[in-house]
């Protein structure tokens, strides 16, 4: 923890680079991706600070709309689109995704009620694959998709991609390479970027 600390102190020893971000903040896209710890978004994208409104989820999932009681998850969606007019939306997963893989393996989560009710939201079970593969590509990739899906019943989502104003994008990160692959839905592969 001291690294992290070390650097808390000497980060805003210039307060003149930060004087700007007082004025509020105008992204562009709205990046949903998974709590790893390995899946840096501004890392992977090169965006400074106000360039990215981030929501991270376990397993980048997306929670149906109109629940029982209201979400974060669905509220920084509606966030980001209605009010900061955000022009595209990014679902990104990843490989060696822990989320994805036990839902994959069917894994035993009595132990961690929580996490097992929140993988149980997810809009499809992933698509099968080999479970022995760490990796668990294919099924990451088909889960991404389904998330995307799942973002169009968001009512303020569905108006903007019909109006033109949002784009969706379907990407899958290697956290063991650092490739990034995007959904091309005219082949319905993921491409190197």
């Amino acid at each position: 923890m001291q690294p992290f600390i070390d650097n808390a102190r000497m980060f805003g020893q210039h307060p003149e680079d930060f004087a700007g971000h007082a004025e509020g903040q105008s992204p562009e896209v709205l990046f949903i991706t998974c709590s790893d710890s390995r899946v840096v978004p501004a890392l992977i994208t090169g965006a400074r600070p106000g360039q990215l409104f981030e929501l991270r989820t376990a397993g980048n999932i997306v929670p149906p709309y109109g629940g029982e009681r209201p979400c974060g998850e669905a509220a920084t969606i509606e966030y980001a689109v209605e009010v900061l007019g955000v022009t595209d939306i990014v679902v990104c997963g990843h490989s060696h995704c822990g989320a994805v893989g036990a839902l994959v393996r069917g894994d035993d989560l009595t132990a961690v009620p929580a996490v097992r009710d929140w993988l149980a939201q997810a809009a499809d079970a992933p698509k099968p694959c080999d479970p022995a593969d760490p990796t668990v590509a294919e099924a990451v990739q088909h889960h991404v998709l389904a998330q995307l899906l799942r973002l169009r019943s968001y009512p303020c989502v569905e108006r903007r991609l019909t109006d033109g104003r949002l784009r969706t994008h379907g990407w899958y990160y290697e956290v063991h390479t650092g490739v990034v692959r995007e959904h091309h839905a005219d082949t319905d592969t993921f491409e190197t970027l």
